[in-house]
Order: C-alpha cells, then structure tokens, then sequence
C-alpha cells in the first residue's frame, strides 16, 4: 500500500463509530486536501531520496533561519499544536510557503521513519531533479492561502 492510499483510509474506530478522520485544529489552516496530501508525501518521500529532506520541528526552524527552506509541511494532529504554530510565523516573514496534512503518522512514513514526524523543511539543492515539482507545489500551497 503507498504512502498516499494508507493516509486515504486512515480509519479511527471509536465505540463501534467508524470516522473517516480525527477532528483537526481550526488554527491548522491551510490544510492541504486529499489529492494535494498525495502529491505532497510523495515529493516528500522523494526528497528524503535526494537528500533534500529535515525532518522535525527544530531543523524545519532551523533552514527557515538559514533561509535555505523551500517549503514545510506540517501535520494537523501534533500534539499540542502549539508546538509547531511558530512555524507559519517564521515562514511569513520569510515568504516561503507551508502546509498542514492531517496525520503526522503519515508524514512519518514519507519521510522515511518509523516515528511521526510532525514537521518537515524541503531544502533547496542547485541541479536538483525535483525542481519542477518542488515549484508547482509551491504554486499549489500559494492557491490555498489566496
């Protein structure tokens, strides 16, 4: 199963309900949908490939201070959130675009750990073979925040 299929049928039982999805954070905005969380934890995936990936709330805050982040991804499920709300603070002043997916177990996965990750930074790399995914997911968080 890929990583995209697995984060579609995240099922939670609760008491014999079934709920397609655990209820995310109002202050997790934006939050990416169903198609753009499967393009996004697979570019993901790829740049944890090409080693373009830091995975975790600390080194996504620390190439924004760098200024070598391309975008971050964030997960709507952290625990509290507030842990990572520091993040699109940074990434405004630095204008680099961010995104919440829902489940950080997902995350964890497409960037290549056991563990969930509840934040990750896409680094910039010159000569990279991700660039033109990398923009138009850039393009494609853009719209959301319009």
């Amino acid at each position: 199963m890929s990583l995209a299929n697995f984060f579609m049928y995240f099922i939670i039982k609760v008491n014999g309900s079934t709920y397609s999805e655990a209820e995310v954070n109002p202050k997790a905005y934006p939050l990416a949908d169903a198609q753009l969380t499967k393009t996004l934890l697979d570019l993901v995936q790829q740049s944890c490939n090409y080693k373009q990936l830091r995975k975790g709330a600390n080194e996504a805050t620390k190439t924004l201070n760098r200024g070598i982040a391309e975008f971050i991804v964030m997960a709507a499920d952290a625990e509290p959130l507030e842990i990572i709300l520091h993040l699109p603070l940074l990434c405004e002043d630095k204008n680099v675009p961010y995104v919440f997916v829902r489940s950080k177990q997902a995350l964890g996965r497409a960037c290549g750990v056991s563990r969930p990750v509840i934040a990750c930074s896409i680094t910039i790399k010159e000569g990279s073979q991700l660039k033109p995914q990398i923009q138009s997911v850039q393009q494609a968080i853009e719209r959301l925040l319009v």
